[in-house]
């Protein structure tokens, strides 16, 4: 029966799932370590039977046998090596993906989560899986059969080998104590450097433009200069560790075999068994020294594992979402409200209204009323949120996300391309339809613009878009939203940063979206939008004070106008 422990995240079950790697690593282990008593065997041989008899023959049959052993010694290290970065790789190729999923998850919940980390956590338990850690992992429970050994060859040195391994085996503890947390501070401390500056560089025209730069840095230089100061904290003390470590170790074989001449010298132990016993008393503490010459690698390995832990605890696989129809693009709110960490009052507020399909649906509303909230809302990547967000009759988070992407258009007020061509951008990055990504193009009216660059619509565009003004940013994104026709479009300031003729292209569009029954959620400011619009939904203060057809609505919103000129000129 498995344990509980392998049952606590994916980590561990993915973990549980490579036991037979390990167990043949453990058996090559085993190969390994018996077959380094080969020297020891061999030291005895030639002392105690070759010089006695003086046979060549002897000689070069144990010498044979020793070869030989190696060579199966050798062949048995390097087969659990080559386990252990196969095992670290199947790893890697099963975890990749869930930790992509849930650092993405993480980051929709949190901007603060730092999503490297989670990659690099990975990386450290991959390598770390492959390095000499592990190894010695597998070498240390051998330590007790070279130290028995010894006790064969005389009681006493045996006894003076545990006391040494006692000793070193203090060294390990006490550097984890000491260790262990300074070693997060300084990890801590350099993720908080690296996160600021990241923040940084997602604004760098403003600030380079402001001459912020240069306060920026300065502020960085803290950050900076306190991960430096960690840092160097946390290696001076694991280099005075393993410095002590190598004293206590190189001081431990020579008084071994000091032991051991003065046994010889006293006619209890032949000149051989001495050598020998030397030669395995290093053998049995170089495990435990190679633990504390990769403790730093370890500790980080552990930290990267909780970490990874508590992500994929926090943010498991998703079971995949129920099958449903291709939707037609009702969107139902029932008691909607949505609020964010650190604030009191809610963004939104007991909101309960449809929006029918087939319709064009424009909300208005000062900045700050919800408006953008409530789009992302309606599109799922909302996470503090109560009530339901209801398509067609069903709840938006049980509708498996690969399939209802390609029904849903959206666009958010900060509009984000990524590193590619620009019709991978509009396809959205699946497998490219020419024919939609054109069509997608001619309706945001950016086709003629494409076709006029060298490479047309193979046009590499830089991360983030950062070649394109900000008007061709926003009709991108309108194209990619467009594409492929989808029954519910939501499209947050999509007017913003368009001129005349890219606004006249959004109306049209619009329109033909709408001729062609698709929902569209439209948040602007522009009253020129007001022309293809259905209905029209007022909020102020995460509420919707107005709702219903177009007409109607602007009819009471300039009768509250009136009344207010009127009540200021009393």
């Amino acid at each position: 029966m498995k344990s509980d422990f392998f049952k606590r995240s994916a980590l561990t079950r993915q973990l549980w799932e490579f036991r037979r790697e390990f167990v043949w690593i453990g058996i090559f282990s085993l190969i390994a370590n018996v077959l380094m008593l080969t020297p020891t065997l061999y030291m005895l041989q030639v002392y105690g039977r070759v010089m006695k008899s003086g046979s060549e023959l002897t000689l070069l049959m144990v010498t044979f046998f020793l070869l030989f052993f190696y060579s199966v010694m050798a062949f048995a290290e390097w087969l659990r090596s080559r386990l252990l970065v196969r095992a670290g790789v199947k790893l890697d190729d099963a975890l990749n993906s869930l930790v992509f999923n849930a650092s993405f998850e993480a980051y929709l919940n949190s901007a603060r989560h730092n999503v490297a980390e989670a990659f690099s956590d990975l990386t450290n338990i991959r390598q770390f899986l492959t390095a000499n850690g592990m190894i010695a992992f597998f070498d240390t429970p051998w330590t007790p059969v070279y130290i028995a050994v010894i006790f064969l060859l005389s009681p006493f040195l045996g006894w003076l080998s545990i006391f040494f391994a006692l000793i070193q085996l203090g060294v390990t503890w006490v550097s984890h104590r000491l260790s262990m947390r300074e070693i997060q501070i300084a990890s801590d401390a350099g993720n908080d450097s690296f996160r600021y500056v990241q923040s940084k560089l997602r604004n760098i025209e403003p600030l380079h433009a402001m001459g912020m730069t240069g306060n920026l840095r300065q502020r960085w230089f803290g950050f900076h200069d306190n991960s430096l100061a960690k840092a160097e904290d946390s290696l001076d003390r694991q280099h005075r560790q393993q410095a002590f470590a190598k004293f206590v170790r190189y001081s431990m074989q020579s008084l071994t075999l000091g032991a051991g001449a003065l046994m010889v010298i006293e006619g209890k132990m032949p000149v051989g068994s001495m050598i020998a016993a030397n030669v395995l008393m290093s053998r049995a503490l170089q495990p435990l020294d190679l633990v504390v010459a990769t403790w730093k690698p370890f500790v980080q390995a552990r930290m990267a594992f909780v970490r990874l832990e508590k992500l994929l605890e926090a943010f498991p696989e998703r079971a995949p979402g129920a099958r449903h129809q291709d939707p037609f693009g009702e969107i139902r709110l029932e008691g909607l409200s949505a609020t964010a960490e650190g604030r009191k009052t809610p963004i939104l507020d007991d909101l309960t209204v449809m929006f029918p399909s087939g319709k064009v649906t424009v909300i208005l509303g000062p900045s700050g009323s919800g408006k953008s909230t409530l789009a992302r809302c309606i599109v799922g990547v909302w996470p503090d949120k109560k009530g339901a967000v209801l398509l067609d009759g069903e709840p938006v988070e049980s509708w498996d996300r690969m399939e209802l992407g390609p029904h849903i258009g959206y666009l958010p007020q900060d509009v984000e391309l990524f590193d590619g061509s620009i019709a991978e951008n509009i396809a959205r990055f699946a497998e490219v339809d020419s024919q939609k990504v054109i069509e997608a193009a001619k309706r945001t009216g950016i086709h003629e613009m494409i076709v006029r660059l060298p490479r047309g619509y193979n046009t590499q565009i830089g991360e983030a878009g950062g070649s394109l003004s900000g008007g061709q940013r926003q009709r991108l994104g309108l194209a990619r939203a467009m594409y492929g026709n989808p029954a519910l479009l939501v499209l947050d300031e999509p007017n913003a940063n368009l001129d005349d003729a890219g606004e006249r292209s959004l109306l049209d569009a619009v329109r033909d979206l709408k001729k062609a029954g698709k929902t569209v959620l439209l948040v602007t400011h522009r009253p020129s939008a007001f022309a293809a619009a259905d209905l029209l939904v007022v909020m102020q203060k995460g509420k919707i004070v107005h709702c219903g057809p177009r007409d109607e609505v602007l009819a009471v919103l300039r009768s509250e106008s009136a009344r207010s000129v009127s009540a200021s000129q009393v």
